[in-house]
C-alpha cells in the first residue's frame, strides 16, 4: 500500500535555534519525541516503551529543518520516497516561528498519525515553555 503525504503546521513560541536543538540532538529529542534517543553515524535509534525504531538523517540545515527516513522504509520499493521532515518557518513581519511537519502514513492511518504529531508537538511546546 502506498503511503499518503500529509502536512501540519504549529505555531510555537520559542527561537528557531532552541527548537532546532530539540530536533537534532539525542537529549533534545528524548525530551519530547521518544523516551530515549541514540545516534550512530547518521542513524538515530528512537526508543519507546521498550521498542526501538531506526531513522536515517537524510538532510538538515541548522536552525531550519531536519529530514529523516525510517530505515524499515528504505528497502520497501513503494516507501522509498517517504520521509518525515520538521521545518521551521519564521514570519518576516511578526518573527513568529511555525513548525511545519511533513510525514507519510498509510491511507487508513493518516488521522491517527496527525493526532500523534499533535501530541508530540504539544510535548515539545511544554518542554520549551511555549
Amino acid at each position: 500500500m502506498e503511503k499518503v503525504k500529509f502536512q501540519q503546521e504549529y505555531l510555537i513560541n520559542a527561537s528557531a535555534g532552541i527548537i532546532y536543538k530539540c530536533l537534532i540532538t539525542p537529549s533534545g529529542l528524548s525530551e519530547w519525541f521518544a523516551d530515549d534517543v541514540n545516534i550512530k553515524k547518521d542513524v538515530y535509534t528512537f526508543m519507546w516503551d521498550g521498542s526501538e525504531e531506526y531513522a536515517r538523517l537524510l538532510t538538515t540545515k541548522k536552525d531550519e529543518y531536519v529530514k529523516f527516513r525510517w530505515v524499515e522504509d528504505e528497502d520497501d520499493e513503494g516507501d522509498k520516497d517517504t520521509f518525515f521532515e520538521i521545518r521551521l518557518r519564521i514570519d518576516d513581519l511578526t518573527q513568529e516561528v511555525a513548525i511545519l511537519v511533513t510525514d507519510f502514513a498509510d491511507d487508513d492511518e493518516v488521522d491517527e498519525a496527525q493526532l500523534l504529531w499533535d501530541s508530540q508537538i504539544d510535548r515539545l511546546k511544554r518542554v520549551l515553555g511555549s
